[in-house]
Protein backbone atom coordinates (compact mmCIF):
# COMPACT_ATOMS: atom_id res chain seq x y z
CA UNK A 1 0.00 0.00 0.00
CA UNK A 2 1.43 3.37 -0.94
CA UNK A 3 1.63 6.56 1.04
CA UNK A 4 -1.58 8.05 -0.40
CA UNK A 5 -3.57 4.90 0.43
CA UNK A 6 -2.14 4.89 3.94
CA UNK A 7 -2.97 8.55 4.33
CA UNK A 8 -6.58 7.95 3.32
CA UNK A 9 -6.72 5.00 5.71
CA UNK A 10 -5.89 7.42 8.55
CA UNK A 11 -8.63 9.79 7.37
CA UNK A 12 -11.13 6.91 7.45
CA UNK A 13 -10.07 6.05 11.01
CA UNK A 14 -10.77 9.57 12.24
CA UNK A 15 -14.06 9.61 10.30
CA UNK A 16 -15.05 6.44 12.11
CA UNK A 17 -14.37 8.11 15.47
CA UNK A 18 -16.62 10.98 14.41
CA UNK A 19 -19.37 8.63 13.22
CA UNK A 20 -19.22 6.73 16.52
CA UNK A 21 -19.56 10.03 18.37
CA UNK A 22 -22.46 11.12 16.13
CA UNK A 23 -24.28 7.85 16.82
CA UNK A 24 -24.44 8.95 20.47
CA UNK A 25 -26.16 12.23 19.62
CA UNK A 26 -29.87 12.65 20.01
CA UNK A 27 -31.09 11.85 16.48
CA UNK A 28 -32.75 15.25 16.15
CA UNK A 29 -29.43 16.97 16.90
CA UNK A 30 -27.72 15.24 13.95
CA UNK A 31 -30.05 17.00 11.53
CA UNK A 32 -30.84 20.14 13.57
CA UNK A 33 -30.14 23.24 11.50
CA UNK A 34 -28.33 26.11 13.21
CA UNK A 35 -28.18 29.41 11.36
CA UNK A 36 -24.89 30.42 12.98
CA UNK A 37 -23.04 27.57 11.24
CA UNK A 38 -22.26 27.24 7.55
CA UNK A 39 -24.18 24.34 5.98
CA UNK A 40 -26.55 24.41 8.97
CA UNK A 41 -26.27 20.96 10.56
CA UNK A 42 -23.92 18.09 11.26
CA UNK A 43 -25.71 15.99 8.66
CA UNK A 44 -25.51 18.75 6.05
CA UNK A 45 -21.78 19.12 6.63
CA UNK A 46 -21.28 15.39 6.20
CA UNK A 47 -23.20 15.47 2.91
CA UNK A 48 -21.18 18.48 1.77
CA UNK A 49 -17.92 16.60 2.48
CA UNK A 50 -19.12 13.56 0.54
CA UNK A 51 -20.11 15.76 -2.40
CA UNK A 52 -16.66 17.37 -2.37
CA UNK A 53 -15.08 13.95 -2.90
CA UNK A 54 -17.60 13.28 -5.68
CA UNK A 55 -16.99 16.60 -7.39
CA UNK A 56 -13.21 16.67 -7.28
CA UNK A 57 -12.25 13.01 -7.57
CA UNK A 58 -15.09 11.59 -9.63
CA UNK A 59 -16.11 14.49 -11.87
CA UNK A 60 -12.83 16.37 -12.19
CA UNK A 61 -10.30 13.57 -11.69
CA UNK A 62 -11.98 10.53 -13.23
CA UNK A 63 -14.20 12.44 -15.70
CA UNK A 64 -17.30 10.57 -14.53
CA UNK A 65 -20.72 12.02 -13.85
CA UNK A 66 -22.16 11.90 -10.36
CA UNK A 67 -25.56 12.54 -8.90
CA UNK A 68 -25.80 15.23 -6.27
CA UNK A 69 -27.08 14.08 -2.91
CA UNK A 70 -29.46 16.47 -1.21
CA UNK A 71 -29.12 16.80 2.54
CA UNK A 72 -32.69 15.67 3.19
CA UNK A 73 -32.03 12.35 1.47
CA UNK A 74 -29.90 11.30 4.44
CA UNK A 75 -31.86 10.88 7.66
CA UNK A 76 -29.32 9.50 10.14
CA UNK A 77 -25.74 8.42 10.79
CA UNK A 78 -26.37 4.90 9.49
CA UNK A 79 -27.42 6.29 6.10
CA UNK A 80 -24.45 8.65 6.15
CA UNK A 81 -22.11 5.71 6.73
CA UNK A 82 -23.54 4.09 3.58
CA UNK A 83 -22.91 7.29 1.63
CA UNK A 84 -19.29 7.32 2.82
CA UNK A 85 -18.89 3.66 1.81
CA UNK A 86 -19.53 4.95 -1.72
CA UNK A 87 -16.97 7.71 -1.12
CA UNK A 88 -14.45 5.07 0.00
CA UNK A 89 -15.03 3.06 -3.19
CA UNK A 90 -14.58 6.24 -5.22
CA UNK A 91 -11.30 7.10 -3.49
CA UNK A 92 -10.10 3.54 -4.07
CA UNK A 93 -10.98 3.82 -7.77
CA UNK A 94 -9.14 7.17 -7.96
CA UNK A 95 -6.09 5.72 -6.20
CA UNK A 96 -5.99 2.61 -8.38
CA UNK A 97 -5.85 4.85 -11.43
CA UNK A 98 -3.50 7.58 -10.20
CA UNK A 99 -1.66 6.58 -7.03
CA UNK A 100 1.59 5.77 -8.82
CA UNK A 101 1.55 9.16 -10.55
CA UNK A 102 0.66 11.73 -7.86
CA UNK A 103 2.15 14.63 -9.79
CA UNK A 104 0.11 13.96 -12.93
CA UNK A 105 -1.75 17.09 -13.95
CA UNK A 106 -5.41 16.72 -14.78
CA UNK A 107 -7.32 19.37 -16.67
CA UNK A 108 -10.99 20.15 -16.25
CA UNK A 109 -13.77 22.60 -15.61
CA UNK A 110 -14.45 24.06 -12.21
CA UNK A 111 -18.05 25.15 -11.75
CA UNK A 112 -17.31 28.68 -10.59
CA UNK A 113 -14.89 29.76 -13.32
CA UNK A 114 -14.84 30.01 -17.10
CA UNK A 115 -11.35 28.70 -17.87
CA UNK A 116 -10.25 25.13 -17.29
CA UNK A 117 -8.06 24.36 -14.32
CA UNK A 118 -5.03 22.08 -14.21
CA UNK A 119 -4.57 20.29 -10.90
CA UNK A 120 -2.35 17.44 -9.76
CA UNK A 121 -3.60 14.12 -8.46
CA UNK A 122 -1.87 14.97 -5.18
CA UNK A 123 -3.68 18.32 -4.97
CA UNK A 124 -7.07 16.71 -5.63
CA UNK A 125 -6.66 14.08 -2.94
CA UNK A 126 -5.09 16.49 -0.45
CA UNK A 127 -7.82 19.05 -1.02
CA UNK A 128 -10.63 16.57 -0.42
CA UNK A 129 -9.02 15.20 2.74
CA UNK A 130 -8.17 18.59 4.25
CA UNK A 131 -11.65 19.80 3.32
CA UNK A 132 -13.08 16.87 5.31
CA UNK A 133 -10.92 17.76 8.31
CA UNK A 134 -11.95 21.41 8.13
CA UNK A 135 -15.61 20.41 8.29
CA UNK A 136 -14.91 17.78 10.95
CA UNK A 137 -13.87 20.70 13.14
CA UNK A 138 -17.13 22.47 12.37
CA UNK A 139 -19.10 19.32 13.22
CA UNK A 140 -17.34 19.11 16.58
CA UNK A 141 -18.10 22.82 17.16
CA UNK A 142 -21.78 22.30 16.41
CA UNK A 143 -21.86 19.36 18.82
CA UNK A 144 -20.28 21.50 21.53
CA UNK A 145 -22.85 24.22 20.81
CA UNK A 146 -25.59 21.61 21.31
CA UNK A 147 -24.14 20.67 24.72
CA UNK A 148 -22.07 17.60 23.86
CA UNK A 149 -18.44 16.89 24.71
CA UNK A 150 -17.02 15.40 21.52
CA UNK A 151 -14.66 12.47 21.52
CA UNK A 152 -11.09 13.15 20.46
CA UNK A 153 -11.12 12.86 16.67
CA UNK A 154 -7.60 14.10 16.05
CA UNK A 155 -5.61 12.23 13.47
CA UNK A 156 -2.85 10.88 15.69
CA UNK A 157 -3.02 10.36 19.40
CA UNK A 158 0.08 9.49 21.45
CA UNK A 159 -0.92 5.82 21.80
CA UNK A 160 -0.96 5.56 17.99
CA UNK A 161 2.67 6.60 17.49
CA UNK A 162 4.15 3.17 18.19
CA UNK A 163 1.63 1.43 15.93
CA UNK A 164 2.27 3.90 13.12
CA UNK A 165 6.03 3.42 13.34
CA UNK A 166 5.51 -0.37 13.18
CA UNK A 167 3.30 0.00 10.08
CA UNK A 168 6.04 2.00 8.40
CA UNK A 169 8.59 -0.82 8.69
Amino acid sequence: MSMLSNQYKLVKQTRELLFEFCEGLDSSHYTQELEAFGWGSIRNLHVHVAMCYQSWLKRFGLKQEHADIKEGQIKNVEEMRRLFEKVDRLVLQFLIKYEDAPYTLLKGKVSWQEEEEELSVLWLLTHTMTHEFHHKGQIVSIARHLGYTPADTDLIIPADKGRLIEQKH
